[in-house]
C-alpha cells in the first residue's frame, strides 16, 4: 500500500494543531531544493548550510508567529526567504564580494536564472533588453525617467530624488509603480522574460 505524503498545507495545518514533528517533515521535503539554490548562489557548501539553516530558523518563526498565510505557495516563500538570506550574506561580505541583485539570481523583474550564459542565452538576453526598453518608452514620463536613471545610468535612489528635485520616497514610489506597469504590459502583451 502506498502512502501518500501530505502536502505542505496539511503538514503546515499539523504543526499549528501541536505535532511538531510535521514542521520537520516539511523542511525535510524542501531542504535540498533550497540548499541546491543557495549553493548555486554561493558556491560553498558550508556557507551554504549556514544559510539553509537561517532560512529555516526564519520559516519557523515567521510560522509560529502567524505571518505566513498559507496559499499554496509555501516552496516560493521559502525560496524568497533563502533569496534574501543570500544577499544578506554577500551585503555582509561586501568588502570582499561585490555581488548585484542580478547576479544573485534576480533579473529587473524578479525573475529567476538558473544556469550558466551561453550564446544563446546571450541573444536571448539581448532580445529581452529590447523588448523591456520598448515597453519602458510606454511608461509615463516620471516612471520612464527613474528606471533609466536606476538600471541604465546605475544611480542610487539618492542621486535620482537629487536630479529630479522630488524626495526619495517618492523616486522609490515612482519606480515601484513603474515596475508594477511594466509588469501589467509584459502580461498583457505576453512576453515570456526568462
Amino acid at each position: 500500500m502506498n502512502v501518500r505524503p501530505l502536502s505542505d498545507s496539511a503538514l503546515l495545518n499539523e504543526y499549528l494543531s501541536g505535532n511538531k514533528d510535521a514542521i520537520s517533515q516539511l523542511i525535510e521535503l524542501h531542504r535540498k531544493k533550497v540548499f541546491d539554490y543557495v549553493m548555486m548562489m554561493v558556491k560553498d557548501g558550508d556557507i551554504a548550510d549556514d544559510i539553509v539553516q537561517e532560512t529555516f530558523i526564519k520559516v519557523v518563526r515567521f510560522i509560529d508567529e502567524r505571518r505566513y498565510t498559507d496559499n499554496g505557495r509555501f516552496l516560493s516563500w521559502v525560496m524568497r526567504i533563502a533569496h534574501n538570506q543570500v544577499i544578506d550574506y554577500f551585503r555582509q561580505n561586501k568588502h570582499e564580494n561585490k555581488i548585484t541583485e542580478s547576479d544573485a539570481g534576480f533579473d529587473l523583474l524578479g525573475t529567476v536564472k538558473f544556469s550558466s550564459k551561453t550564446v544563446e542565452d546571450d541573444i536571448v538576453a539581448d532580445q529581452i533588453k529590447d523588448d523591456v526598453r520598448r515597453l519602458i518608452e510606454h511608461l509615463p514620463d516620471e516612471q520612464k525617467e527613474v528606471i533609466k536613471m536606476r538600471y541604465y545610468e546605475d544611480l542610487s535612489f539618492k542621486e535620482i530624488a537629487e536630479q529630479t528635485g522630488v524626495s526619495i520616497n517618492t523616486a522609490l514610489g515612482r519606480m515601484r509603480y513603474a515596475l508594477i506597469n511594466l509588469r501589467k504590459m509584459i502580461k498583457e502583451n505576453q512576453l515570456v522574460l526568462c
